[in-house]
């Protein structure tokens, strides 16, 4: 009976096949099969530039760039992939090759690529192959937290949208935002929206008290540690030409929590029409700027996309080595600590710790990296 139990599971249906052959050969080749499938080794960070080289050379051997057309992804919409090209626009889909590859990205094309691509009729066409990209802003999915999710491509600064009172400043999530950008070879600033709420009449309401304190506490903290912050309005207009100077000639991307404002702040510099006209014109469908991403000109010079907020943003392939680096005052005075390896939690004569007691380091800073630290070193199960 034991014997019968440990016999292997045959898996081959013919008889006669299984006569000739034996049990073994499609044996081997399930094992084969299962292994291949284990094997992450193409996605270790160390090997992942030459499996993406490699999926490059592969892609470019299929097509002859002499016979695509250039363009940039300004939109994407449920009916495609909006391409500008020269004075026109492209409703686009991609071509098989491209939907074949496999990788940690859980999108392989984002606002501000730049690609080549077939016509296909006058107004729609094929994308062949997605340009190498020279920043990238990108998160942990939300579902999985094992698939990077394409958030804008080939920008030069984030422009990290935050506001007081509704909804509350959450330094936390700005930090997160902060080491976003800058793994990903771009410039964080800082955007505290809806300050006009800091002024009301009501100076007695507690909450609003303790909002202006920690309004106060996180500009001084924050500029300390050498971040650009600039307070806005809609309302008042204040700030509105210091953020336009500051988008002046560069490419920029609009990134933040669900309703901080980030909708009303492009309306005030470059108005509603610009936005979503082409695109309703396009897709025959209007397109809300809070659920879509859209790439758009400016007229004092530059491109601007706008981003759907989000509720939670978790940082995409934050090792616990190199967290202290993107927190440039602790890792600065971290070098002073008493112990090499210090963790700035509880070790005895932390540097970091007496810095943050003394007013040296913001408390909201070291919050932030303590929570980073916990999160990260946490597993993502899915969900």
């Amino acid at each position: 009976m034991n014997s019968e139990k440990k016999r292997q599971k045959k898996w081959v249906a013919c008889p006669i096949e299984d006569e000739y052959f034996g049990n073994d050969r499609k044996a081997h080749r399930l094992e084969r099969k299962l292994a291949s499938q284990k094997d992450r080794s193409k996605y270790k960070k160390t090997d992942r530039e030459k499996h993406e080289k490699q999926l490059a050379e592969q892609r470019n051997a299929k097509f002859s760039r002499d016979e695509l057309d250039k363009g940039r992804v300004i939109s994407i919409v449920p009916q495609g992939i909006l391409v500008a090209s020269g004075d026109q626009e492209f409703l686009c889909t991609l071509r098989g090759v491209l939907k074949k590859e496999r990788g940690l990205a859980k999108n392989l094309v984002t606002v501000g690529d730049f690609v080549l691509f077939e016509k296909t009729t006058p107004e729609e066409g094929l994308i062949a192959h997605v340009e190498p990209r020279k920043t990238i802003l990108s998160r942990a999915d939300n579902l999985s937290r094992r698939k990077e999710q394409l958030i804008a491509a080939n920008i030069d600064q984030v422009l990290i949208t935050a506001s007081v009172l509704s909804p509350p400043l959450k330094p936390s999530l700005i930090d997160r935002y902060i080491i976003a950008t800058q793994k990903g070879g771009m410039t964080p600033i800082i955007v505290v929206n809806k300050i006009d709420l800091l002024s009301t009449s009501d100076a007695e309401d507690p909450i609003l008290e303790q909002e202006k304190a920690l309004f106060e506490t996180f500009l001084e903290g924050y500029r300390q540690a050498g971040l650009k912050v600039i307070p806005v309005s809609t309302v008042t207009g204040e700030g509105i030409e210091a953020l336009k100077e500051q988008m002046r000639d560069k490419s920029s991307v609009f990134s933040g929590q669900s309703g901080v404002g980030k909708s009303s702040l492009i309306n005030a510099l470059i108005g509603s029409d610009l936005r979503i006209g082409k695109i309703v014109h396009r897709t025959k469908k209007g397109a809300h700027t809070t659920t879509t991403t859209h790439l758009m000109p400016l007229d004092f010079g530059g491109w601007c996309i706008d981003t759907p907020g989000i509720k939670s943003f978790g940082v995409w392939d934050l090792d616990q080595n190199e967290l202290e680096s993107y927190f440039s005052e602790i890792y600065r005075v971290g070098r002073t600590c008493k112990f090499p390896n210090c963790s700035h939690l509880h070790e005895e004569d932390c540097a970091v710790i007496q810095a943050v007691e003394e007013g040296k380091i913001s408390l909201l800073r070291f919050e932030s990296y303590h929570d980073l630290l916990h999160s990260i070193t946490q597993k993502h199960l899915r969900r």
